[in-house]
């Protein structure tokens, strides 16, 4: 059993900055690649970022150069550090990590129930 739990979401105004942070426990024997994506209301699921095992980073076009993914491979967290938020990124934000247990040693694909982020004057 894994899971992923988010925090840090929030209603801040535009220019602001939050960070998000996302805490993977369970019976984790190795985790991959982790990442970010979000959905705003009406629209579809987006993929914001991603981290993989290497440290190596890629992001979308609408937040690179604001946002920032980073990990800590012993916390089997990962977190995302946005700058200069603007309304539309307002969304829902949930992580995501390819992630092999104990007793599944192939990687698999688990999900945050999400964190809400408002971004409004």
């Amino acid at each position: 059993q894994v899971q992923l739990v988010e925090s840090g979401g929030g209603l801040v105004q535009p220019g602001s900055s939050l960070r998000l942070s996302c805490a993977a426990s369970g019976s984790i024997s190795s985790i991959s690649t982790m990442g970010w994506y979000r959905q705003a209301p009406g629209k579809e699921r987006e993929w914001v970022a991603r981290i993989h095992s290497g440290d190596w980073t890629d992001y979308a076009n609408s937040v690179k150069g604001r946002y920032t993914i980073s990990r800590d491979n012993a916390k089997n967290m990962v977190f995302l550090q946005m700058t200069k938020l603007h309304p539309w990124d307002t969304a829902v934000y949930s992580c995501w990590g390819q992630i092999a247990t104990l007793t599944l040693t192939q990687y698999r694909d688990y999900w945050g129930q999400g964190t809400q982020v408002t971004v409004s004057s």
